[in-house]
């Protein structure tokens, strides 16, 4: 089966012609060759795949291309450049929250998301915003730790 596919991902228009019921995490990391999420589970459990679609944190390892037909995708990728993300990932250098990396993009994703919604979180709201990312190397605190910084650092950001 095959499908044409319209999307953008990025700021970019893409057209996919394929298996709409391929994954969507496959699509960017092999076809668009966009390598930042990750595939932790491939259960939707662990959150390293998490882009945001339409706006909303989804794991890309459960969604099928087809899905995203008329969707606005943005990955890490979409993400680092932007002053938001460069807050966020600047951040998490300074707090010590990045140990092996594999994890980061998802919980930078989330972060944004957070951020994006609840420009001053406490330190519950900012767990309850990434309690669907794992992460095997830090315990969380210096990642809670640096989600409080971006939103310190990036105050004036986070309320536009």
């Amino acid at each position: 089966m095959s499908a044409e596919i319209k999307f953008t991902l990025n700021g970019k228009k893409i057209v996919y012609n394929g298996d709409p019921l391929r994954r969507l995490l496959d699509v960017i990391r092999e076809d668009l060759s966009l390598t930042g999420s990750k595939e932790g589970c491939g259960e939707g459990e662990c959150g390293a795949c998490s882009v945001l679609k339409d706006g909303e944190l989804v794991t890309s390892c459960i969604i099928p291309v087809g899905a995203c037909c008329g969707s606005d995708i943005k990955t890490i990728e979409g993400i680092r450049d932007t002053e938001k993300g460069q807050c966020i990932i600047n951040a998490f250098a300074e707090g010590g929250a990045v140990q092996c990396g594999f994890c980061i993009p998802g919980m930078v994703m989330a972060a944004y998301y957070l951020l994006d919604r609840n420009p001053n979180p406490n330190e519950d709201e900012i767990r309850m915003a990434i309690s669907g990312n794992i992460c095997r190397c830090t315990g969380y605190d210096l990642i809670v730790e640096s989600i409080h910084l971006a939103a310190e650092k990036g105050a004036d950001l986070w309320q536009k």
